[in-house]
C-alpha cells in the first residue's frame, strides 16, 4: 500500500514561523513534523509515499529528496493553486488508482498504530475509513458520530459549542479505495470532509470511522507547536529522539559542547554541534537546535530555539520561540508566547514581550521594549558604524558573506582602478574574513596592496603612501570574539562621517560594482614596509640624546603585531632595551582588561628588578601604549596622557594641544603652565585626527593610550609614542614618577546608563534643561559646568543603547555627588 503525505498547507495561523518556511518543515524535538510522520509511515511499511505540495514546495523537496536518506521512495505532486485536502490527492491520482492508499498531513505529530487502521478499513469493507479520535475541545475539528458497527453516521466541520454532538473528530488520516477519485473533478479545490464525504453519505457509500488509541496533536497553532515540543520531551509520544539520554530527559545530540558547570534540568533537548557555555541554566521542555550558541549567563525555559541561533550572555528566553539564524544579544529578553521569525536581529537588553510576533529578517534595537507584533517595519538603527568601524561578533554578525558587501559596497565608492591597502592582526578569523574582502575588492575593479599581518599604524602610514583608502580587519579590543573592519580614507584616517554616510547608502541599497573581465583588479604584496616605516619614523622624530643618555627600557609586545616593528626600530635608536612577549600567539589576539593589568604588573616588575628608565606595554595591534615608572608603578592611562603632555608642552612652549572633552581640566592647566593652550574635540579619533592636521598642533591624546604625535602621523601610534616618550625623557634627565609627582592629581569618574534609542533625544533635552543658567559646552554631547568649578558631561553613544557621564571634581566624594545627580536626571527622563 502507498500513503500520500499532505504538505501543501500555508500554516497562517503559525506565522511568522510559516513566512519563510512550509509547516511540514517546523522543528520538533529538532526534527520537521513531516519527517516524524514519514518514520511513523515506514514503521508501519508504507515505504513508498507521495507528497502533496503547494506552498514553498521547493523547500520541502530539496530537505527530503527521493527519501533514500529514510530508507524510503518519495515522489511528488507540485499543485499550482490550492486545491483542498481531496484535490490535492487527486492530482497525484496516476501514482494511486492501482490500490488502496493512505492519506495523511505532514503538519501532524501522531504515533497512531497504522497497521490496524488498514486491517480495519479492509475488515469492513470500507470504500473510505476516516480516523478518528477524542479530544477535549473539539471547537477546532470536524466531529464525527459513528454507529456501533463503526460506520460514520455525521459530520461537521468547526463546530460551535452549541453544535457540539461529540468528542470524536475527524484527525484527517484516511485509508481510501482508488475508486474515491470518481466522485469528483480535477484541478478544482475540493475538500474531503466538506465536500467528498457528505456526497458518498448521500449515496450510501461505505464510510467507516476507526477510533484511534494513542497520541496526536494538530500542530496548528503556536501553543500547540510548543505543546507538542513538550509532549515529546516527556515521552507522550512515540517518536525516535536523536542524540544520548545522558541523564534522565536531558537529551544531548552529536557533536554538542556542553559546559559541566551548566545547569541543565530535563526534560530538554540540545541538538548536534551545538554549544552551551558555563553558568548557563536550560530548564525543562526547552529544545535547542542544532549550530545554537549560548553564551554564559543565559537562562532558558520551555523555549524552543532553531537551528543556527547565537544566545548572547544573560539573555532570558522563557516560553517562546526563535526562529533559524536569528541573533539574540546580551542581556535581551523574550517572554512567553512571543515568536520572533528566521534572521531577525534582537538588540542588546531589549525586551521582547509576551505574544508579540516579530517577522523574518527584522532588528530590534538594543534597549527597545516591544509590545507590539512587528510585521513591515524594522525596529533598529540603521548605523553600519560604530566607534571602531563596523564591529560585530565573528561569524555571527560579522560573516564572510557581510565582508564581500561591505568591501563591495567600499569599492563602488572609489573609481576603477583605485588602489586599496588591506590588512590585519594575527588571529585566524581575521585572516578569513581579509580574504573575503580582498577577492570582493578585485572582482570590484580595485587593485590591492596587502600587508598582511602588520601594526595598525604601519597599515595607516602605508594606506597613505598612494591608496585611495584602505581596510584593516582587527579583532575587537578586549572582545576575543569580536572583529572591527575598519576603514580608512586616503590619508590612512578612519573614515569621515561623510564617507561612512556615503559607504552606509550604497551597502543598503546593494548597487555594487561589478568588474568586467579585462578589469578584475590586481593583487601586490609590497616589500620591506617594516623598514620603510621604521626609517620614516626616526627621520621624522627628534632623537636627539637617546644614544648618549643611557637609558634603559623594557617593552612590552604583548604577543601581538607590534613586535613585528620593534626589532628594527630598537636597533636603529641606539637605545637599551629588554623585549618581552614579542612572538605572535594567535590564540590570543586580544587581551581582557584582567590580562592587560596582570601584564603591565609583570612588565613593573620586570623594570623595577633591571633598574630600567620605564616600561611600555604595546596593545596587540600596536595603536595603543601603557606606561610603568623606574619603580614599577603603573602609570594609568589618563595620568600617562597628562605626563606626555607635560612633556611635549615644556620642549615645544608653545602650540596647541587635542584633547576629547571627557579629560580632566587639570589638562588646562598643565598645557597653560608651559604656554601651550588646549582644542577641546569629540571624543570620536576622526576629530582628533582631524585637529592633529592642523598646523600649530603639537600633541593629542584620548586618554585611553592613544596618543597623535603630529610630526610623523595625525592618528594614534604606539610606535611614534614610544620614540618621542624616550628622547623627552633623555632629554628632561628627570624620571617618569618625578614628572607623574609635578601634576595635580585628577578626580574624574565615570558611569554608563542604558537608555533606549527612542528616548536618547528626549533625554538630552531633559539635561539641557536641569542645566538651567549654568555654562553649558556643547562640543560632544553636553557638558553643564557648576559654579564651584565642578563638572559633568552627558553624552548618548553613538552606536549603542547607552548614555555616558563623566563628572569631575576636587576629590572623589563631590565627583560621586555630581554622576548621582546627573545620573538621576537621566533616569527619569529615560522612563
Amino acid at each position: 500500500m502507498k500513503a500520500v503525505v499532505m504538505a501543501g498547507g500555508e500554516g497562517t495561523r503559525l506565522r511568522p514561523m510559516t513566512s519563510s518556511m512550509p509547516k511540514p518543515l517546523l522543528p520538533v524535538a529538532n526534527r520537521p513534523i513531516m519527517e516524524h510522520v514519514l518514520r511513523l509511515l515506514k514503521r508501519h511499511g508504507l515505504n513508498e509515499t507521495v507528497v502533496t505540495v503547494q506552498f514553498l514546495a521547493s523547500l520541502v523537496k530539496n530537505y527530503f529528496g527521493d527519501g533514500e536518506e529514510l530508507g524510503m521512495e518519495l515522489t511528488y505532486a507540485n499543485e499550482e493553486k490550492p486545491l483542498g485536502t481531496a484535490g490535492s490527492v487527486k492530482n497525484a491520482e496516476e501514482a494511486l488508482k492501482d490500490d488502496a492508499f493512505l492519506v495523511i498531513s505532514g503538519d501532524a505529530l501522531t504515533d497512531f498504530d497504522l497497521t490496524d487502521l488498514i486491517r480495519f478499513h479492509k475488515e469492513k469493507g470500507a470504500l473510505v475509513t476516516v480516523c478518528l479520535t477524542r479530544v477535549p475541545n473539539p471547537l477546532e475539528f470536524g466531529i464525527t458520530i459513528v454507529d456501533e458497527g463503526g460506520r460514520v453516521e455525521r459530520f461537521l466541520e468547526k463546530p460551535t459549542w452549541g453544535q457540539v454532538f461529540s468528542d470524536t473528530v475527524n484527525t484527517g488520516i484516511y485509508v481510501m479505495e482508488p475508486e474515491v477519485f470518481d466522485y469528483f473533478e480535477p484541478d478544482v479545490s475540493v475538500d474531503w470532509s466538506g465536500d467528498v464525504f457528505p456526497k458518498l453519505m448521500k449515496e450510501g457509500k461505505p464510510i467507516y470511522g476507526y477510533i484511534a488509541e494513542g497520541y496526536w496533536e494538530d500542530v496548528g497553532t503556536h501553543e500547540s507547536y510548543v505543546k507538542a515540543q513538550a509532549d515529546v520531551l516527556e515521552g507522550k509520544v512515540d517518536v525516535e529522539i536523536d542524540g544520548f539520554e545522558i541523564s534522565p530527559g536531558v537529551w544531548v545530540a552529536e557533536g554538542a559542547e556542553v559546559h559541566p558547570d551548566a545547569v541543565l534540568r530535563g526534560p530538554l533537548y540540545i541538538g548536534d554541534y551545538a554549544k552551551v557555555e558555563a553558568g548557563v541554566e536550560i530548564r525543562e521542555h526547552t529544545v535547542v537546535g542544532s549550530n545554537v550558541v549560548v553564551k554564559s549567563g543565559a537562562f532558558l525555559h520551555r523555549a524552543v530555539v532553531h537551528d543556527n541561533v547565537y544566545l548572547g550572555q544573560q539573555s532570558n528566553l522563557r516560553g517562546c520561540v526563535i526562529g533559524k539564524n536569528t541573533d539574540v544579544m546580551r542581556a535581551a529578553r523574550i517572554e512567553d508566547g512571543a515568536v520572533i521569525g528566521d534572521e531577525c536581529l534582537i538588540g542588546e537588553e531589549s525586551i521582547v514581550q509576551g505574544n508579540v510576533r516579530v517577522y523574518p529578517f527584522k532588528t530590534i534595537e538594543a534597549g527597545a521594549f516591544v509590545n507590539t507584533s512587528v510585521i513591515w517595519e524594522s525596529r533598529g538603527q540603521a548605523h553600519l558604524f560604530g566607534a571602531r568601524g563596523v564591529t560585530g561578533i565573528l561569524n555571527v554578525e560579522i560573516t564572510p558573506e557581510l565582508a564581500v558587501r561591505l568591501a563591495g559596497a567600499y569599492a563602488t565608492t572609489l573609481k576603477k582602478g583605485s588602489t586599496v591597502t588591506t590588512a590585519r592582526d594575527h588571529s585566524r578569523g581575521a585572516r578569513a574574513l581579509k580574504r573575503a574582502v580582498i577577492s570582493a575588492l578585485q572582482a570590484s575593479a580595485i587593485d590591492v596592496r596587502d600587508l598582511e599581518n602588520v601594526p595598525l599604524p604601519v597599515a595607516r602610514q602605508q594606506t597613505a603612501r598612494g591608496s585611495a583608502g584602505g581596510i584593516m580587519i582587527r579583532t575587537t579590543p578586549g572582545v576575543p570574539d569580536s572583529v572591527d573592519i575598519m576603514f580608512f580614507d586616503e590619508r590612512g584616517a578612519d573614515l569621515s562621517q561623510a564617507g561612512q554616510r556615503k559607504l552606509d547608502r550604497v551597502f543598503a541599497r546593494q548597487e555594487y560594482r561589478r568588474a568586467f573581465p579585462g578589469e578584475i583588479g590586481d593583487l601586490a604584496f609590497p616589500a620591506s614596509v617594516f623598514d620603510s616605516y621604521t626609517g620614516s619614523l626616526l627621520r621624522s622624530l627628534d632623537t636627539t640624546g637617546i644614544a648618549e643618555s643611557g637609558l634603559k627600557v623594557v617593552v612590552d609586545a604583548s604577543n601581538g603585531s607590534a613586535g613585528l616593528v620593534l626589532p628594527s626600530l630598537l636597533g636603529r635608536l641606539g637605545v637599551d632595551s629588554l623585549t618581552i612577549n614579542p612572538g605572535l600567539d594567535e590564540s590570543r589576539p586580544t587581551e581582557t582588561a584582567d590580562a592587560r593589568r596582570s601584564g603591565l604588573v609583570r612588565l613593573g616588575e620586570i623594570v623595577a628588578s633591571a633598574r630600567a628608565a620605564f616600561g611600555v606595554r604595546f596593545d596587540p595591534v600596536g595603536e595603543r601604549l601603557s606606561l610603568v615608572d623606574e619603580r614599577g608603578r603603573i602609570i594609568e592611562d589618563d595620568r600617562a596622557l597628562l605626563v606626555m603632555l607635560d612633556l611635549i608642552a615644556a620642549e615645544r612652549r608653545t602650540g596647541r594641544v587635542a584633547l576629547p572633552v571627557t579629560t580632566t581640566r587639570i589638562a588646562e592647566q598643565v598645557a597653560a603652565y608651559h604656554g601651550t593652550q588646549v582644542e577641546w574635540t569629540t571624543t570620536s579619533p576622526d576629530d582628533l585626527t582631524r585637529v592633529g592636521r592642523e598646523d600649530g598642533t603639537v600633541f593629542g591624546g584620548d586618554g585611553m593610550g592613544g596618543f597623535v604625535i603630529p610630526e610623523f602621523s595625525s592618528v594614534f601610534d604606539g610606535a611614534a609614542a614610544f620614540v618621542r616618550l624616550i628622547g623627552l625623557v633623555a632629554r628632561t634627565q628627570l624620571t617618569v614618577s618625578q614628572i607623574d609627582a609635578r601634576i595635580p592629581r585628577a578626580h574624574v569618574l565615570r558611569r554608563d546608563l542604558a537608555t533606549p534609542w527612542a528616548v536618547k533625544g528626549l533625554v538630552m533635552r531633559h539635561v539641557v534643561e536641569a542645566a538651567g543658567d549654568r555654562d553649558v559646552d556643547t562640543t560632544d554631547g553636553v557638558r553643564v559646568v557648576e559654579s564651584d568649578g565642578r563638572w559633568i558631561l552627558v553624552l548618548p553613544d553613538p552606536a549603542e543603547a547607552v548614555t555616558h557621564l563623566w563628572a569631575e571634581g576636587p576629590d572623589d566624594a563631590s565627583a560621586q555627588q555630581l554622576l548621582d545627580e546627573w545620573a538621576a536626571v537621566v533616569d527619569s527622563a529615560g522612563r
